[in-house]
């Protein structure tokens, strides 16, 4: 029977061929659409973390004592008046005064690929009559570079020249074009406290994020020690990158039982950022799941009509021996052939639709091209989704098929 049922479920398919290829394009187009909206979605989520991590550390590690906040009465006595005049609450030190000692500490942890520290300055930047506000790094470069990958994003040029210019500076592309400066022009800095100097500029490096590229430039570490008055093992940040950022709170939290300073997982410093991502992967499922959906009700209404067509053909089958299981057989094959056929076209296509998007022009921040990530996971789950959907839509189809009494149908004819 079993080659009986295959031959006939084979004729059932060919004998209305618009309706099965009718069937088969709503599973190519759910399937197809689903690898692409999945593809689309990991990609902006892989290129938004890559953006991200261009200034955002897996791991901060800064000290963040707060004042001192000690009542000078609580240990007056009862019988005793004290008089207290323009209270004055003692900030701590601030700023990583060892960091060296830090550093080998957080590289003896195997999560940790690499630490870069900073000493931030808040400064004000001249060039001619043009005063901006901002922010200097004091980086180290390799090590900043090994964190960051900023030297990817240098618009002009080398990221190595901070390395041995103590009077180079490396300017963000907004901050540059809003001083009137350009490759080898002069820029006044000045620091808070009032201590000043000249650099020139060797670089300029382009972030996603114009308002840091707006008012953030980079020097070499020991200079900025030098403008912030600092011995030569200060750091006010020390930036780590791990291996796989999704887990930054729970190696923060093992970090801090060794660290006696503030440790931050990326999650607390730019929680939107992951929100967004998951977001994003919601309405890429529900989309998905959507088109996969309606293209089930398509099988199941062509399948249904298939049913109510061979209604006659179908009694004569149990008249002649078929029982009711041959029959769920019979339609759930055609069913499963059309998700295979599907399927298969479908992420081919869905292939072809995401590599003409990840082809076509999209000059916007550092993209060049539409983000798209090719995922195995995403064609396998669409091909399955595929398939589960269209052997759910000929469910109820075939059980109908199974059911028919042939007394009845031939009696009625």
């Amino acid at each position: 029977m079993k080659s009986t049922n295959t031959k006939i479920a084979f004729v059932y398919l060919t004998s209305r061929v618009k309706q099965s290829v009718v069937a088969m394009l709503s599973v190519v187009f759910g399937v197809s659409m689903y690898v692409f909206m999945n593809s689309f979605m990991t990609g902006v989520n892989d290129i938004q973390t890559t953006l991200a991590f261009s200034t955002l550390a897996h791991v901060r590690v800064h000290n963040e004592t707060p004042m001192e906040e000690v009542s000078l009465l609580s240990g007056a006595k009862e019988d005793i008046i004290a008089h207290v005049r323009n209270k004055k609450n003692l900030q701590f030190t601030t700023g990583i005064r060892h960091s060296s000692e830090t550093i080998k500490v957080l590289e003896g942890f195997s999560n940790v690929e690499a630490v870069a520290p900073e000493v931030n300055l808040t400064v004000s930047y001249r060039s001619g009559a043009t005063k901006i506000n901002g922010a200097l790094a004091g980086v180290d470069p390799d090590m900043e570079d090994a964190v960051f990958d900023t030297s990817h994003y240098m618009v002009t040029g080398r990221w190595e020249d901070l390395r041995h210019r103590p009077d180079g500076i490396i300017v963000g592309k907004t901050l540059a074009e809003n001083l009137g400066v350009t490759m080898g022009g002069d820029v006044h800095v000045a620091t808070t406290e009032g201590v000043t100097r000249t650099f020139n500029v060797v670089g300029i490096i382009k972030f996603a994020v114009r308002s840091i590229d707006g008012r953030k430039a980079f020097a070499n570490i020991n200079i900025g020690r030098q403008m912030g008055a600092h011995n030569a093992d200060y750091v006010t940040d020390l930036q780590v990158r791990i291996a796989d950022f999704s887990s930054a709170p729970a190696v923060a939290s093992k970090l801090a039982a060794f660290i006696p300073y503030t440790v931050e997982p990326w999650q607390e410093a730019s929680g939107q950022l992951e929100a967004g991502s998951q977001l994003r992967n919601v309405i890429a499922l529900a989309v998905s799941l959507a088109i996969l959906i309606v293209a089930g009700f398509g099988i199941y209404n062509i399948m249904n009509m298939t049913v109510s067509e061979k209604i006659r053909e179908i009694a004569i089958l149990n008249a002649m021996g078929f029982d009711s299981g041959d029959m769920v057989i019979i339609f759930l094959m055609q069913s499963v052939v059309i998700g295979l056929f599907g399927g298969i076209v479908g992420t081919t296509l869905g292939f072809i639709i995401s590599w003409i998007v990840d082809n076509s022009a999209f000059p916007v921040a550092t993209l060049e091209t539409y983000p798209i990530a090719y995922e195995v996971s995403n064609y396998v789950m669409a091909f399955v989704s595929g398939l589960i959907t269209t052997f759910i839509a000929g469910v109820l189809p075939a059980r109908k098929a199974s059911r028919v009494d042939p007394v009845e149908i031939l009696r009625g004819t």
